[in-house]
């Protein structure tokens, strides 16, 4: 009886160590993505979110695994909705310096990494450390131009950039011009406007305008300054 009550006893420890073991597995996301945080994820953070998402920076650090992982649902959904990084802008619509929207493809990466586990990775496929550089100086004039609604051009500029000024939050609208030959440029859209995140729009080069071109898409309620170039 005593051999018997010593067995019994072992097998409901075992049985309880296997069932532990089985909660710790089930506890853990099951992985069924090849993105990982070291090789893709990662490289997307340094080049799109570590301007704010680091130790020192104005958010929560992203620069290691171990920061991030806990942050992986809600990167999805800040990514996946275009709130995060705050760009403000649609990508593709005019051609801006320092733009940190994130391309489809790295939304997508994102979204499949979480979706499969949010693995890390192996630190060999880290990339190199390298030194932030600080980001260029952007030339332009002081001169600004102020305007609501559509807008006829006296005269012909070079545009160097736009400020939103007084927009209401979460207000979506492109901005273009049509230009006398009936052609339109594409200049810049906003959805959804974000005042906290106010910020100029610096165009990669200079748009030029000739006289007669028509501003469309600004609402009467909202204003936008123009940014002249010299």
């Amino acid at each position: 009886m005593e051999r018997r009550g010593i067995q019994s006893i072992f097998s409901w420890a075992l049985l309880a160590g296997l069932a532990n073991l089985a909660n710790v597995a089930w506890g853990h996301d099951v992985i069924t993505t090849k993105i990982t945080f070291d090789r893709e994820i990662i490289r997307i953070v340094h080049a799109r979110c570590e301007s704010c998402h680091r130790e020192g920076g104005s958010a929560f650090s992203l620069m290691t695994y171990d920061e991030a992982r806990p942050w992986a649902k809600a990167m999805q959904e800040e990514v996946l909705e275009r709130r995060m990084p705050p760009w403000g802008a649609v990508k593709g619509f005019g051609e801006f310096r320092d733009d940190q929207a994130l391309t489809p493809e790295q939304i997508e990466l994102v979204a499949d990494w979480v979706e499969g586990g949010a693995p890390e990775g192996e630190p060999k496929d880290l990339p190199p450390v390298a030194a932030p550089v600080p980001p260029a100086a952007v030339p332009h004039g002081s001169q600004q131009l102020a305007f609501s609604g559509d807008y006829k051009l006296l005269n012909s500029l070079k545009l160097s950039g736009i400020q939103p000024q007084k927009i209401a939050g979460d207000s979506s609208f492109q901005i273009t011009a049509e230009l006398p030959d009936g052609s339109i440029q594409p200049l810049l859209w906003l959805q959804p406007y974000k005042p906290a995140y106010s910020h100029p729009f610096w165009f990669r080069r200079p748009v030029s305008l000739p006289r007669g071109t028509v501003l469309r898409g600004v609402p009467q309620t909202a204003t936008v300054n123009l940014l002249l170039a010299r």
